[in-house]
């Protein structure tokens, strides 16, 4: 099998990083504006939270680095059955996601030209970016992440220039204003943040998922998922905190550029213009790492035989080029059903949610797995201690559950159920047993 090139730390790193922060960020301070400014408590647990998913991923991505990720762990610990569950739900989750991506980078390049807020024209503009990087991922992984370096870096002028200049333009009384506007109690809006910010770290295991292509995993995994995590978090709370004490709360929750408004607000229309041309190419290069991220998962499960064949053909540069299209195919399907929607930010905010609930029960497996590969190699009292690491970790997943919209939760429970039905014929292993056990033709 052709290896091709492989990605070096700080490749790693920025596809974590660009991951996690190419689209939600910018558009997160329009969705959190609904709960008020006590969503930045939510950032703070959540930020706990994803540095203890990091942990996890990093020690899995030391002792067990496995392509695949989630998926590669729950196979290995719960069994195929899991192994196909686990993987067929990341997979959805990761594709549904993707589509919130070109959304929200077409929604800030409609400051420059306001007809693709055009229902028809955004979606014609969405459907461009979902292919052109559909392509740059046939190209090739090394491509991808040089591309996704670039435009993380365009991504880190908005969210570190609004995070730290931005101050000197706060409002305390706008801050203040808008403490807790969801009609909720305190604790049920910032469970509602922490639901909504999760989101924004979404991307935590992209170096343990893409571990096949990334020089010496052992280390280089660990050290780009820690790293990514970090530099995102700080950009995360400062950037939200003082857009929150610049825009006042009406005019925040119906923006669809939030920073590119508070840019405008700040110094004038050019930095509006400068924001939103930076968050548009930070958002567009994430979609590369995200979909690089959604085919290698499918290509490991395929290799195992627990995923449709189709998935597991790569060309000579161990690319799945027919898993990406699919991928392309399914993204572009989301787009036109969801092209009817009046806002981007509100089409965002319900893909958004979906994506995160079906990435909860894979981090949850990913959790006591790592217990079971620290069991193996440490001692009883290192046991002890990564027992209590995941089980806090696990609860926090199931908080954040708990905090997501109710319907979004019972539809992904029914998901769950519904997909068993179909592991007997997209499971290779499980089809070649059950011919095994029909009588021969004739009897």
């Amino acid at each position: 099998m052709a290896t091709g090139k492989k990605i070096g730390v700080v490749g790693a790193t920025f596809l974590v990083a660009g991951n996690m922060m190419g689209s939600g960020v910018f558009l997160l301070p329009s969705s959190l504006a609904k709960i008020g400014t006590a969503s930045i408590w939510g950032w703070l647990v959540t930020t706990a939270g994803a540095l203890l998913l990091a942990f996890v991923f990093a020690k899995l991505g030391k002792m067990a680095p496995q392509a695949g990720g989630p998926y590669a762990y729950a196979r290995d610990w719960f069994g195929p059955y899991m192994g196909f569950q686990t993987n067929t739900i990341y997979w959805f989750a990761n594709w549904i996601g993707n589509v919130a991506i070109p959304i929200a980078a077409v929604g800030y390049f409609s400051y420059f030209f306001p007809i693709l807020s055009d229902p028809v024209v955004r979606c014609i503009a969405v459907l461009i970016l979902v292919w052109g990087l559909s392509y740059a991922n046939v190209i090739g992984p090394q491509f991808v992440t040089r591309l996704q370096t670039v435009t993380t870096s365009f991504a880190l002028v908005p969210i570190l220039g609004i995070a730290i200049f931005g101050w000197f333009f706060f409002d305390m009384e706008i801050f203040k204003g808008a403490y807790n506007v969801s009609g909720k109690s305190n604790f049920g809006a910032v469970s509602s943040a922490a639901a909504l910010t999760l989101w924004a770290f979404i991307g935590v295991e992209s170096a343990s998922v893409t571990a096949g292509v990334v020089e010496n995993p052992e280390k280089n995994v660990a050290r780009a998922t820690l790293a990514g995590v970090f530099l995102a978090a700080v950009a995360y709370i400062a950037s939200s905190s003082v857009i929150m004490g610049m825009v006042p709360n009406a005019e925040l929750q119906t923006s669809d550029a939030p920073f590119a408004l508070a840019a405008a607000k700040a110094v004038g229309g050019w930095g509006g213009g400068v924001v939103s041309l930076c968050a548009f190419l930070g958002a567009a290069g994430s979609l590369g790492g995200w979909i690089l991220l959604t085919a290698q998962s499918a290509k490991a499960a395929a290799d195992d035989g627990l995923f449709p064949s189709i998935f597991r053909r790569t060309n000579d540069q161990d690319v799945p080029v027919k898993g990406i299209l699919v991928v392309a195919l399914l993204m572009t399907s989301a787009v036109l059903l969801t092209s009817t929607s009046e806002t981007a930010s509100a089409q965002f905010d319900v893909i958004t949610s979906a994506a995160v609930v079906l990435t909860l029960l894979p981090y949850i497996y990913s959790c006591v797995a790592c217990y079971f590969v620290v069991e193996r190699s440490h001692t009883i009292v290192h046991t002890g201690a990564f027992w209590t690491l995941t089980s806090v970790t696990v609860v926090y997943c199931l908080w954040a559950i708990y905090g997501s919209a109710g319907n979004i939760v019972q539809y992904a429970f029914l998901f769950v159920l519904f997909i068993t039905v179909f592991y007997p014929f997209f499971s290779e292993q499980r089809r070649q047993q059950r011919n095994e056990m029909l009588p021969p033709a004739g009897k």
